[in-house]
């Protein structure tokens, strides 16, 4: 979908001058269809980001991420450190349904769901929109002299900015940390907590940086999902793409006359009013074709179905598209790479929940002391030494625990004021407990025990260890 003998534009990116300086864009504000669907969706997605940590589902926070502590919480479902593998396996699921999304549809990830461009351009923007005006109106602002008028607008605007930072990272913070603890610290004195207190400052700094001034240079520079472009998309992919055949014609593109015969003279339907590249947040001209910088916003369609409908020319010269579909008029349909994707996803999907639905909301891990060997007690009773340690994974908490032995007759006896004791919801409970077991039951110098975690008489969770005893019996 590129117009050939036209490739300069791949020598530089449009937010930099030939000097090398910052070229600021200026994108004119968008209207139409599309734009008020995207609306609706962003602001959707907003609702859900801010109240995503302050819904519990069984007691447990709906999204959490506490790198900290190695606490995770994905829809409700708690992932503790001892169950790091269905994490990790829950985001290679979000990788590859993202990749074939991106191989089926491009890079609409970018343009409707994606934070950055959410808060960009249905927040910041708008409200820069409210207090400068237009594209023109700020072009002429930034050429002002720091007049009344200047100061107090990007005074204005620039506090608004700070405020929605500064909210921002205050939320940021309610997923690493839990809502429970954002909120308790917010009731407190922000002096006592300066180990949550200056990453929200950080956070803060951060997110002004970026919405106030680096903007668009996150998805043209910092962020490497473009750059998956080039090796995701084919011909095949539906993107915002610009129909050279039917804009440029014999004779390419020309201005629009008023009761002109442009068939008659060869030229394509594109009138060459630069609409698509003024409201482009990015600056880049989509008649170029797929480019990086482009986050497939659809501002561009938007602006050019006003313009047809305006001149009486059919809608739809910039669309989504696929380069097949414009060069050869083929429609969308699945590639056998698109295929081999699906099934992938399906293997993980049905992998992930098969281990998910089989994961104990309570574990055990029993292991045997470092260093320690077998005693002897008494006469007939050997004896090993082991840690413990019992994740409860629920939010209730847990009572009456105490173990048993599988098959084999003999004794446990925990470091404690006696053999049960309770687990605190979502807590952890730890410590230190002897087996003794008969020397005539033991077959060898290792034995395999099976421990069985009862709380009152339900059982809830099994383990297994070695225990050691003597290579020979009298």
């Amino acid at each position: 979908m590129e117009t050939p003998n036209n490739e300069s534009f791949r020598d530089s990116i449009g937010t930099m001058t030939k000097e090398g300086k910052r070229a600021w864009v200026y994108p004119k504000k968008p209207s139409g269809k599309l734009y008020e669907y995207r609306k609706i969706t962003s602001y959707v997605l907003l609702a859900f980001l801010f109240a995503a940590p302050f819904i519990k589902v069984q007691g447990n926070q709906f999204l959490m991420f506490n790198v900290l502590e190695r606490r995770f919480n994905i829809f409700g479902f708690p992932f503790w450190p001892q169950d790091f593998y269905l994490f990790v396996l829950s985001m290679i699921i979000g990788v590859v349904f993202i990749t074939l999304f991106t191989v089926a549809f491009g890079r609409v990830f970018c343009g409707w769901i994606c934070p950055q461009t959410i808060f960009m351009e249905m927040v910041f923007r708008r409200i820069e929109y409210w207090i400068e005006g237009d594209r023109n109106k700020q072009r002429k602002l930034d050429k002002q002299v720091w007049n009344a008028e200047k100061i107090r607008k990007r005074s204005l605007k620039w506090f608004i900015f700070l405020v929605i930072s500064f909210l921002i990272a205050n939320i940021f913070l309610a997923y690493l940390i839990g809502s429970d603890k954002l909120l308790q610290y917010i009731g407190e004195n922000p002096l006592d907590h300066l180990g949550t207190l200056i990453p929200l400052i950080i956070f803060t700094g951060v997110f002004y940086f970026v919405f106030a001034w680096f903007r668009e240079q996150v998805c043209i520079i910092a962020c490497p999902y473009g750059r998956l472009q080039s090796v995701l998309l084919d011909n095949k992919s539906i993107v915002v793409a610009y129909d050279h055949k039917r804009g440029e014609g014999d004779n390419g593109r020309k201005k629009f006359r008023k009761n002109e015969d442009r068939q008659a003279l060869g030229h394509g339907d594109c009138i060459d009013c630069l609409q698509c590249v003024h409201v482009c947040p990015t600056g880049i001209d989509i008649r170029n074709g797929t480019q990086l910088e482009c986050v497939n916003c659809t501002a561009c369609i938007d602006e050019c179905d006003h313009i047809m409908e305006s001149i009486n020319l059919p809608k739809g010269l910039i669309r989504y598209a696929s380069e097949d579909e414009i060069e050869k008029k083929q429609k969308f349909k699945l590639t056998a790479r698109m295929k081999g994707y699906i099934a992938v996803l399906t293997i993980l999907i049905g992998v992930f929940t098969g281990l998910l639905l089989l994961r104990n909301d309570v574990e055990a891990t029993v292991l045997r002391l470092p260093g320690q060997l077998y005693e002897h007690k008494g006469e007939q009773m050997i004896s090993n030494i082991f840690t413990y340690k019992l994740v409860n994974k629920t939010v209730k908490e847990i009572d009456d625990v105490s173990f048993k032995l599988r098959k084999y007759k003999g004794d446990i006896k925990l470091v404690s004021a006696n053999n049960n004791f309770k687990v605190p919801k979502q807590g952890i409970a730890e410590g230190t407990m002897f087996i003794e077991i008969n020397k005539s039951d033991l077959s060898g110098d290792k034995n395999k025990l099976t421990i069985d975690v009862y709380s009152g008489d339900e059982l809830i969770e099994t383990t297994t260890v070695n225990f050691l005893g003597p290579r020979s019996y009298n």
